[in-house]
């Protein structure tokens, strides 16, 4: 038998091979922009089909950041202001990045996540359900997230520097609510009784820091659903995350316009399945009370069942979510607190067919163990229902665990579950047998991959789905005391959302029982997640033994079976008299105020002849003070003499594209400025600039200016 102090000395070699190794790390951070097709577009997340873009917002930005030890090893995570991410953006991304530096960046050892708004263009998943919003794939979206993805990468492999990481928390308690409380509460009451809320309050953030103590990068992670913007909004946002983003990285670089600036400071999604920033909570519309806990529904003549966020409008409760999470993070910062993140860089990657996956499970009910496995994919009843978010259309409920014959009878048109299938999803009525479906290309993905990242002691858990707060959590002790059987070492565990692939959501067990919408989108039955705790588990062992793991099987490449009808850009017309770049509505003569809102119009090309990445379909300009000459609004026509002090990627900015004749293709834009209150007096102007497609070939560019105009 071994004495306490010899068992004592062996931990501590332990401990001083895995973390006290690596006490410095070469980091790297980088941004790009990634903005999809601003109009026309259907957007990916509320499963609406009138929600096509028809301007911007808030653009979508990747944000990269790369970690490497003192043995070399390094790894990538990356967070993209997109719904959520896919197979084929994640293989393209490597294979441009292959190009440029070999092997070094692999599956294994890129993260990338999806921020989870919906309010961006969808069409980039190459799965036929999550694409059927925007009428199939959409290979101009597609382009943009692995082009913007890829430079942010390249940016932070190029800027990479000696640093040091530190963690810290903190609490934010007017942020999320549960949406799906009467599943939460089917879990075990010993469970629940271990944390206060139905959702996780905690933010985690990782710093970065350069030898010098310079910050110069911050990944925070926190769960509520970007869905402030609800399914009536037509911007392209990054809803209340991304807010927050350029919140932080306009304070910590002293810029006015996002997108500049060395620092780069990411909102990442993490385990936000049943958690929502609408936290006036849900009220049936045309009564304005309580719906149903459990079905989420109202009376007839009620209207339907929705949440509200603390705002008077989504703009408001976009602007108030997004910067009590830009507080809290701006305190940790400044705190300059913490613990030092020490250890080396590992990882671990696996693909794994979630059809064929077994795995043990000890039944609550019984106390015995049994072996579980995985159902071919397929969506229930109450996916129909939509949430509280968002509701859906029809009848559907949340909550049902009945079928209909008539609902029955249009989903075997499609495709037919077999008898084997209802068993294994029961209790799950369902709805859409996506596994079974006889398409073209994949419906909903069969293998996903899996993947642990370890800086240090902290271990980012990349799943490709919506976790729940109860799965979150199960997830991130599994894999902690799975560390601490395996290496004697406690770890903090991040789970890091729509990672890699989107497959929907995933429940525990107990909430997939009551069917709301959360586990009515689990994809491969009761066990999802039973399946992904084993897997995660052997994850971790294999970091911690230094085990190497096979690939898996590759999803399927599915590229040359894509459908796509959504139509691109034929031409662009203009009234007669007019030109592209004219100004239609120019800003009125008397001057403007703090408060007020600048609107012009121009006629305009359609903004998907070109994205304008790096740059901005207008800007807001203010003439330097040396060029001022009092009472005077004569154009000033050197470029120099003008200094941009917003763009599209604004906060303050919105513009609207109009068609205006189908048949001639006379568009318009309409560009919103609502002054803030921070800004200077003085003069002012307002540019646009785009491209317009000839009927006969080419695209060219343009631009128009407006006349000056005074705020005071």
């Amino acid at each position: 038998m071994r004495s306490l102090g010899s068992l004592f000395c062996a931990l501590t070699v332990v401990v001083v091979v895995w973390f006290d190794v690596t006490t410095s790390y070469r980091l790297g951070v980088g941004r790009a922009d990634c903005t999809g097709p601003p109009v026309e577009i259907g957007f990916m997340g509320y499963g609406e089909f009138s929600q096509r873009g028809q301007g911007i917002h808030l653009r979508q930005y990747a944000r990269a950041f790369i970690f490497e030890d003192e043995n070399r090893a390094r790894v990538v995570f990356v967070s993209a202001d997109a719904g959520m991410m896919g197979h084929a953006v994640k293989r393209d991304v490597l294979n441009l990045l292959k190009a440029r530096y070999g092997e070094m960046y692999r599956f294994e050892n890129v993260v990338l996540s999806g921020s989870h708004s919906h309010s961006v263009p969808s069409g980039f998943l190459m799965s036929y359900l999550y694409d059927i919003a925007s009428l199939g794939f959409v290979p101009q979206n597609f382009d943009a997230l692995v082009e913007g993805i890829t430079l942010a990468i390249v940016r932070a492999h190029e800027g990479m520097r000696e640093g040091r990481v530190f963690l810290s928390e903190t609490t934010i308690n007017e942020a999320n609510i549960n949406r799906s409380p009467s599943a939460y509460e089917n879990n075990p009451q010993w469970e629940r009784d271990q944390y206060r809320d139905y959702t996780d309050k905690k933010l985690v953030q990782l710093r970065l820091v350069d030898e010098a103590g310079h910050l110069f990068g911050a990944i925070n992670w926190f769960a509520v659903h970007p869905t402030s913007m609800n399914k009536t909004n037509r911007y392209v946002s990054s809803d209340n995350v991304g807010y927050a983003s350029v919140l932080l990285e306009l304070d910590r670089n002293g810029e006015r316009v996002p997108g500049r600036g060395e620092f780069v400071g990411s909102f990442a999604s993490t385990n936000l399945g049943d958690a929502s920033p609408n936290i006036m909570g849900p009220k049936c519309e045309k009564t304005g009370l309580p719906c149903d806990m459990l079905t989420s529904s109202c009376p007839a003549g009620a209207g339907s069942c929705i949440a509200s966020g603390p705002g008077k409008d989504m703009f408001e409760s976009t602007k108030i979510i997004g910067t009590r999470l830009y507080d809290a993070a701006i305190k940790l910062l400044k705190a300059n607190g913490g613990r030092e993140v020490k250890g080396p860089i590992k990882f671990a990657h696996q693909f794994i067919d979630m059809t064929e996956m077994k795995v043990p499970y000890v039944n609550p009910a019984t106390g015995k163990s049994e072996t579980v496995h995985g159902c071919y994919p397929a969506m229930g009843y109450s996916f129909g229902a939509g949430t509280t978010d968002g509701p859906g259309a029809f009848d559907f409920r949340q909550a049902t665990l009945t079928d209909s014959s008539f609902w029955n009878t249009a989903r075997d048109i499609l495709a037919e579950p077999t008898p084997e299938d209802k068993k294994c999803q029961a209790p799950k009525p369902i709805l859409i047998a996506s596994g079974r479906a006889k398409f073209s290309y994949e419906v909903q993905p069969k293998v996903v991959p899996t993947q642990i990242l370890l800086v240090g002691d902290v271990a980012i858990a990349a799943v490709p789905a919506e976790f729940t707060t109860m799965s979150g959590r199960r997830l991130r002790a599994a894999i902690r005391e799975t560390s601490i059987e395996a290496a004697n070492q406690e770890i903090t565990v991040v789970v890091a959302g729509l990672s890699n692939m989107y497959t929907s959501y995933v429940a525990t067990p107990e909430e997939y029982a009551i069917q709301r919408y959360e586990g009515a989108s689990t994809l491969y039955g009761p066990h999802t997640l039973t399946i992904y705790l084993e897997q995660f588990r052997k994850l971790m062992r294999s970091i911690a033994r230094g085990e190497s793991l096979a690939p898996g099987p590759m999803p399927p490449f599915e590229d040359d079976k894509q459908i796509t009808l959504s139509t691109g850009v034929v031409f662009d017309g203009h009234p007669f008299g007019w030109y592209f770049g004219d100004c239609k509505l120019q800003p009125k003569e008397a001057p403007y105020h703090r408060g007020d809102t600048v609107r012009v119009m121009f006629i305009a090309g359609n903004p998907r002849n070109n994205l304008m990445h790096e740059r901005s379909y207008f800007t807001v300009e203010r003439l330097k003070p040396e060029y001022e000459e009092t009472n005077s609004l004569e154009h000033h026509h050197n470029r120099d003499e003008w200094e941009v002090i917003a763009t599209d990627a604004n906060w303050e900015t919105k513009f609207k594209w109009h068609r205006r004749s189908t048949l001639f293709a006379y568009s318009d834009i309409e560009l919103e400025w609502e002054i803030p209150d921070q800004i200077d007096p003085g003069t002012y102007r307002i540019q646009h600039f785009g491209y317009w497609r000839y009927i006969l070939g080419g695209i060219y560019p343009y631009n128009g200016t407006t006349r000056n105009f005074v705020v005071e």
